[in-house]
């Protein structure tokens, strides 16, 4: 990657202007303390963990949330919610290298996609407000909850009491702290996109806030609808260029949706990322310390 950009993406994350999304690549290099396996992050690793470590049919292989949906149906809602709290909540991971430089950071805002909590774990000490997606509630037209974390604890709380000056971490697809909700079958996902797309699985402020932000894509390919319509309205209202994506080897697909898209495709993966930051910020923080003396 180009030592210039690199300093530009590293300068954007730091003031706020360039936003971090997280996709499943961005826990590479995270295994379970106990066993050594990888975190189930991506779609195949996903379906084999809700199914008790075995593949599904090649047609339910195809993406998670068409397999999770086919759980659902025999096993029951609550099947997937267990499963997947008890691999991200009850299963001990050791930290994924990305989220070890972002907690050097502590970007103003971030989107995780996934579902574990290292995101969290990394603003343990620091008050932040969290967003949480959920779907299928008949009470509730909004597709999110609104968690206040002070002293170590979480309280839900609403759109108008968010102090905006606090961190923001936006969980889509959910997490299990500080209460297990996770967006994940395919009827998930239908009504989540949907409301999404009606402007209800975003807070008011946060649309507010998101106006003329840049993007920087970490760990995600763009190869499926369904986390393609996610971004989309997500990153609605974004800067230009709107984004700017880490893929070492795109292909066609991944191309012509960037390309559309506005998003600057870097041919890179995140190792590269993760070195030239290192030295970025190491670098700044000596010139800080000589400015001191």
């Amino acid at each position: 990657m180009d030592s210039a950009l690199q300093q530009q993406l590293i300068a954007g994350i730091r003031d706020g202007s360039i936003v971090p999304y997280l996709g499943a690549g961005a826990l590479r290099g995270s295994v379970a303390v106990s066993g050594g396996e990888p975190i189930p992050a991506d779609s195949d690793s996903l379906i084999h963990a809700i199914n008790n470590g075995s593949p599904m049919a090649p047609k339910l292989m195809y993406e998670f949330p068409r397999a999770a949906m086919n759980l659902e149906l025999k096993k029951g809602r609550s099947y997937i919610t267990r499963t997947l709290n008890k691999i991200y909540s009850e299963t001990e991971w050791t930290r994924a290298p990305l989220h070890d430089l972002l907690a050097g950071i502590k970007p103003h805002y971030i989107v995780d996609i996934n579902r574990d909590t290292q995101l969290q774990d990394s603003y343990a000490d620091t008050p932040h407000t969290l967003i949480v997606g959920l779907s299928r509630l008949g009470a509730t037209q909004y597709r999110f909850r609104i968690f206040s974390y002070t002293d170590g604890t979480y309280s839900e709380t609403t759109q108008e009491a968010v102090d905006p000056a606090l961190p923001i971490l936006f969980k889509p697809m959910g997490t299990p702290r500080p209460e297990p909700i996770f967006v994940a079958s395919d009827a998930d996902y239908v009504d989540y996109i949907t409301e999404l797309m009606g402007g209800f699985a975003i807070p008011s402020f946060l649309k507010e806030y998101r106006i003329g932000k840049q993007y920087l894509f970490l760990g995600l390919r763009m190869q499926r609808d369904t986390e393609r319509m996610v971004l989309s309205d997500i990153m609605y209202g974004a800067g230009s260029p709107s984004a700017w994506a880490l893929i070492a080897e795109p292909n066609a697909k991944e191309r012509r949706f960037c390309k559309k898209m506005g998003i600057e495709i870097i041919e890179s993966d995140i190792d590269s990322l993760i070195a030239g930051a290192t030295s970025i910020i190491e670098e700044a923080a000596e010139e800080t310390m000589l400015v001191g003396c």
